[in-house]
């Protein structure tokens, strides 16, 4: 895979799954039940988990450098913070 179509592919992947994530967030609004709404809040988790494996694959390969990535990284790891911070709470509530 040249070096050119390698980003393209990853950086598509990276805009899919971070996409992803507010896609499951705003969908999680009109959940029709709890179990709906954490299904919903998990899979954007579960997206953003994607979407960091994707830039360290940008960053390993040299496509972004280390200010980019620590940047893009870090927002990503508050998403993930809190998505699990909200998931936690809703799961305390139902118990």
């Amino acid at each position: 895979m040249t070096n050119e179509k390698r980003e393209f592919f990853i950086s598509k992947q990276v805009m899919r799954s971070g996409t992803s994530i507010g896609a499951n967030v705003r969908e999680s609004i009109y959940a029709q039940s709890r179990a709906d709404f954490i299904s919903k809040m998990s899979i954007a988790l579960k997206e953003s988990s994607e979407t960091e494996y994707w830039l360290e694959l940008l960053f390993e390969s040299g496509v972004i450098d280390e200010n980019s990535f620590k940047s893009i990284y870090n927002d990503n790891s508050r998403i993930s913070a809190t998505l699990i911070n909200i998931i936690k709470r809703t799961k305390e509530s139902v118990s």
